[in-house]
């Protein structure tokens, strides 16, 4: 029996060639959409799924609030608050530091072993951890002791493919490393342990690993500053607390913690907050500054699993609407196969058995699909997925299920109106599709259109607010700005070093292209916070201000094309500029009580934990130092011409080759030690916008894929309506009737249709994108031309896709409209 059913189900998919290759097709598409959105959103929700018991570990951040105003908040935090967590609360386990140098000096690790021709690599994944780190987090290492590695100072772990790089070989226990960086830190040490690349779902990427005690080992000052002191952020804290104990009560228990190692806040009108973040959640819920890398976005992740339900939801829509569209072509199929003898129960498995054919094929097809994009998906998600990773077995399973889910949801309906039928009306010719059916299929398609619209309307915002940033003026000038961070290897005699400053920077003008150079603590884009708190002279603790920090020399005015509002730049022509002048921005000035730039002119402020009271001399326009999610800061700068931490040029005329080529020369004349690297600012400073331009790149392609599969629906369905309407064509024509006019006629429904699916979708899309939008603090409003657009776009492409059908019932031989039965 069933082998007969099956002979059936595959004689009626060819006998409908072309509704079965549009239903295949559209359905192949819809699941190998989902299957690899889902898989990138499980992804992104399985950071640190590698690790052991992480849902007993949290990262302890820091907000520092100055006169009850958040003057700090920032992912790192006091070296001393996770001994001292650990011994005076029972519910913590272990604790464990990280100390991620690179993000606050330049780092030069190299192997010299071969001293005519060391390998010296700049490190950016480089960091100081605890010996307590590896075993906490159920790190494991491929040679050494997981326990022991990094017990004793000057010991390192490293990744199995950065030891090929430095040694050629993994099998490097017992070789050394030498770190060097830009604070004239020189340390050695000895790899005790080798680990296995990193996976890419950790918020904690890094190569090597050197013990946390090497830190101590940098002066007498050292060990208070590195374990025990509550003064400065310099930390990733982690603790791991004990099964039984509840995260919130122990949050409770940190401000009593830090009234007792920071007795002194409340008399300066300070206070700090010690969160606590669940390490599952840092990823996709974090995005403090100093994190040790860009995190995602939860609210985009799901953005991206509400399109892969709405994509699969629309392929299974056409089947149901073709099938239920093609219900009236079957009737009479129905009708001799009851009289036979067959029962409804048969005709509903012989029906939902086809619609098993159709997605059965359609997921092989799938597959298929899968295979051929995943180099663009790849650089759509920035990820470097392969076809085996994504068809695991949990994946694999999910495609199943969508084979039996959509077997029964996409297929059940239609079993049921087929098999429904009444065999007498049928057979005797007064047989009609119910107005319930056509109201129904009439649903769905608004449904597609609903979609469609949101997408390409949601798509055009996000887009537009990337665009709003990325042209937004951010108060400096950093187009043609190319940057060199400062050499980790240099003289440590101050006059040495300054002489090598003097030698490079002073022969780069020389090249026609490079306009002017200067010396920076940070450039934008850079998200490291540096603060101080400030007052005006005299002032008391409740007028403390904070303010960003960073230094200037002479050319920095010129170099960012920044606006002097008031008093004067840094000069030659007085010496004492380092010692005693600063430079602020017009939103400090008024935070000090300033209405206008000029007031502030020669006026002294304070900065208590500097022990300085400098004079301001200029006051400059406010600029935006990261995103334009955040406000403009105020910020004060104070003369540095030499201990810049980047080096900045501005580039004119079209020889950027050359610019580069004459900087890297002059680079390894004055420092030959160092690898040459160099950046330009806005490709820095727009890098910010990563999780936005990929959310607007994936958002784009998937609305591209839904509205594609919703023309392959309107195809069949304008296919189906044109043929059933071909008699009553045939005798509009002959009263005179003209191809547009067919046009119109077999057309204007989908436009209602289309239209109304605009009304429903404005508000929801509304609704949402402006909520998305309240996340920045610079945005664009919403424009009803955004809506105008989508609406339009869906009308012309519902109008090119049932275009062809209706032309060409409108042109077929009126003969033969006439004799249509």
């Amino acid at each position: 029996m069933f082998q007969n059913y099956l002979k059936i189900a595959f004689r009626s998919v060819l006998k409908n060639r072309v509704f079965s290759i549009i239903n295949i097709l559209g359905l192949a598409t819809g699941i190998a959409a989902f299957v690899l959105l889902n898989h990138y959103v499980n992804f992104e929700n399985s950071y640190e799924s590698f690790l052991k018991d992480t849902n007993t570990i949290y990262r302890v951040t820091l907000d520092r609030y100055a006169n009850n105003e958040l003057a700090t908040s920032t992912a790192e935090s006091y070296p001393g608050i996770g001994p001292a967590m650990k011994s005076d609360m029972p519910e913590v386990v272990d604790f464990a530091r990280l100390y991620n140098a690179p993000t606050k000096v330049n780092v030069i690790i190299s192997n010299e072993e071969l001293p005519n021709n060391p390998i010296r690599l700049k490190q950016k994944r480089f960091m100081y951890a605890d010996s307590s780190f590896l075993p906490l987090f159920g790190y494991k290492l491929k040679d050494g002791d997981v326990n022991t590695a990094l017990a004793k100072p000057n010991t390192a772990v490293i990744s199995e493919s950065l030891a090929n790089v430095y040694f050629g070989q993994s099998d490097v226990i017992g070789k050394v490393l030498r770190m060097q960086d830009d604070q004239n830190n020189d340390e050695l040490a000895e790899i005790t342990g080798v680990f296995e690349d990193l996976p890419e779902n950790t918020h904690l990427k890094f190569d090597i690993l050197f013990s946390y005690t090497t830190l101590y080992g940098r002066g007498d000052w050292a060990p208070r500053i590195f374990n025990g002191s509550w003064n400065q952020n310099l930390m990733y804290n982690y603790v791991k607390l004990t099964d039984q104990a509840n995260p919130e009560e122990v949050a409770a228990k940190l401000p009593e913690l830090v009234d007792k190692y920071s007795p002194n806040l409340a008399e300066r009108n300070r206070e700090d907050i010690l969160p606590m973040q669940p390490m599952n959640d840092i990823h996709l819920h974090s995005s403090y500054p100093d994190e040790p890398e860009m995190n995602g976005s939860a609210q985009g992740v799901k953005a991206m699993g509400l399109i892969a339900i709405f994509i699969l939801v629309l392929a299974w829509v056409n089947y149901v609407n073709l099938s239920t569209a093609k219900a009236a072509e079957r009737a009479k199929e129905v009708g001799v196969r009851k009289v036979m003898g067959a029962f409804k129960k048969q005709l509903f498995g012989q029906f939902l058995l086809e619609s098993a054919i159709i997605n059965f094929s359609a997921s092989v097809i799938a597959l298929v699909f899968i295979f051929l994009v995943i180099p663009l998906f790849n650089k759509l998600t920035g990820h470097s997925f392969d076809f085996l990773q994504i068809m695991s077995v949990s994946n694999i399973g999910i495609l199943i299920l969508i084979c039996a889910v959509g077997t029964v949801f996409s297929g059940i309906y239609p079993a049921l109106v087929l098999s429904s039928f009444n065999p007498v009306a049928v057979l005797s010719g007064k047989f009609k599709s119910g107005n319930s059916g056509v109201l129904f299929r009439r649903s769905l398609v608004v449904l597609q259109f609903v979609t469609s619209i949101g997408l390409i309307s949601a798509t055009m915002i996000v887009y537009g607010q990337l665009q709003f940033m990325q042209n937004t003026d951010i108060g400096m000038e950093i187009d043609q700005v190319m940057v060199v961070e400062r050499p980790s290897i240099a003289p440590k005699d101050r006059d040495q070093f300054n002489s090598s400053v003097d030698l490079f920077r002073n022969e780069l003008t020389s090249h026609t292209s490079i306009q002017n150079v200067s010396g920076s603590l940070t450039v934008p884009g850079n998200t490291q916070e540096l603060k101080a708190r400030v007052k005006p002279y005299n002032g008391d603790v409740e007028s403390v201000v904070v303010f960003r920090l960073n230094s200037m020399d002479y050319e920095f005015i010129d170099v960012f094309e920044m606006e002097l509002l008031a008093g004067r730049n840094f000069s030659p022509d007085y010496i004492n500029d380092t010692d005693t002048a600063v430079i602020i921005t017009e939103s400090a000035s008024k935070l000090l009580g300033y209405e206008s730039p000029d007031d502030i002119i020669g006026a002294n402020i304070n900065i208590p934990s500097w022990d300085w009271s400098p004079i301001v001399i200029g006051v400059v326009n406010d600029y935006n130092q990261v995103s334009l999610r955040q406000s403009y800061e105020p910020t004060m700068f104070y003369f540095e011409p030499y201990r810049a931490d980047f080096f900045s040029m501005r580039i004119a005329g079209d020889d950027i080759e050359g610019a580069v080529s004459h900087v890297e020369k002059l680079w390894k004349k004055a420092f030959p030690e160092n690898p040459f690297e160099y950046f330009f600012l806005d490709d820095y400073f727009n890098k910010q916008y990563a999780n936005e331009r990929q959310f607007g790149n994936m958002f784009a392609s998937f609305s591209i894929l839904a509205i594609f599969i919703g023309c392959l629906g309107l195809f069949g369905l304008s296919a189906y309506t044109a043929h059933q309407r071909t008699k009553e064509i045939g005798v509009r024509k002959v009263l005179g009737s003209k191809i547009g006019d067919i046009f119109i006629l077999l057309s204007k429904e989908f436009i209602y249709l289309i239209l109304i699916g605009v009304v429903i979708a404005i508000p929801v899309t509304y609704y949402f994108m402006d909520n998305w939008l309240e996340t920045f603090a610079y945005r664009q409003s919403i424009q009803w031309w955004v809506f105008a657009i989508a609406g339009l776009a869906v009308i012309f492409v519902a109008l090119l896709t049932v275009s062809y059908h209706t032309i060409k019932a409108a042109t077929v031989n009126v003969i033969n409209s006439l004799r249509y039965e």
